[in-house]
């Protein structure tokens, strides 16, 4: 019998799935406390995490742990140093985190594009009739516009085949992939992120925080674009600096953002993007939707039963 944590309430489907499983233990842990957390852990043999942070004090203490499924794909909150020298697997939700995600950015960039809620405030007001004669210069059409998709993963795949929906034209950075992948799938590689800033309408991100994603987009990178153009950031925060976004966007450098992640989560009261009107934001959400949080739920459990059983897709171990 294995003894499995679930850090933080998810979708009653997974958690089920575990607690149903013959040769599983579970306990919930709510409180996500780093001295709860620290007490806690080290008495499982595996947890499903949602959210919390795992860092060197409490994995140095974790002896019998060896697996954390993540209820997701993103990891930055995982001491991944720490769990290579212990031996610890670390599982991703590798096949349902991507068609939500990718419709969210859609859904950002339509709400930027076609004036956020603009005309439904016209006819709440009674003003039907004033749109006849509105200078029209925040409603914009998608066709022929160009995106710069940054990351060209499971949601940059996703990403790509709608905005082609849209008669878009999809430029894409990944040094990681090859060019005849992106072409097969009709966007066009750029050979450098510079290039592609220069060129593009839209920046979208989908991309993991990393050292070397960290502070990617910065006040000398945004300068590179059009005085027109949009920032899109529904993959971590950190990787777009907040500072110099607020500066670009008050200062006329880029024209509008959306914003779904935060360098600190929830972010402080005092964040300048908060008090922003340049800014759509949503709290770290592009996964809430009904079906993305049942079936990532249940890939968590089911990588939990995978591994203990020694079938588990090698796809959803991340290489430490």
């Amino acid at each position: 019998m294995y003894k499995i944590g679930i850090i933080d309430t998810m979708n009653l489907k997974g958690m089920n799935l575990l607690k149903n499983y013959k040769n599983f233990e579970c306990e919930l842990i709510t409180n996500l406390s780093h001295e709860n957390l620290l007490e806690e852990i080290p008495k499982f043999d595996g947890i499903a995490i949602r959210r919390g942070r795992i860092d060197k004090d409490i994995l140095s203490r974790c002896d019998k742990l060896k697996v954390i499924a993540r209820h997701g794909v993103g990891y930055d909150s995982i001491d991944t140093k720490m769990l290579k020298e212990k031996n610890i697997t670390l599982l991703v939700t590798h096949n349902t985190t991507s068609t939500s995600p990718a419709e969210h950015i859609m859904f950002t960039i339509l709400n930027i594009y076609k004036g956020i809620g603009m005309f439904d405030e016209i006819v709440r007001s009674g003003n039907f009739h004033k749109a006849i004669h509105l200078d029209i210069k925040e409603n914009f059409e998608l066709f022929a516009k160009k995106i710069l998709i940054v990351g060209f993963g499971r949601i940059g795949k996703k990403l790509i085949k709608k905005c082609l929906g849209f008669d878009m034209e999809v430029l894409v950075y990944d040094p990681y992939v090859e060019s005849s992948l992106i072409e097969q799938m009709n966007g066009k590689k750029v050979s450098s992120l510079v290039d592609g800033l220069k060129e593009a309408d839209i920046l979208s991100l989908s991309t993991p925080l990393t050292d070397e994603t960290r502070n990617l987009i910065t006040l000398k990178e945004m300068k590179m674009m059009k005085k027109n153009s949009i920032i899109i950031n529904s993959a971590r925060g950190g990787i777009v600096n907040e500072v110099d976004l607020n500066y670009a966007l008050d200062n006329n450098i880029i024209a509008f953002a959306g914003i779904d992640v935060f360098e600190k989560e929830p972010p402080g009261i005092n964040n300048p993007l908060l008090k922003n009107k340049k800014v759509l934001l949503s709290p770290h959400a592009a996964t809430f939707t009904k079906e993305c949080l049942e079936d990532m739920s249940l890939e968590t459990g089911q990588n939990l039963i995978d591994f203990f059983e020694n079938k588990i897709d090698k796809n959803k171990i991340i290489s430490l």
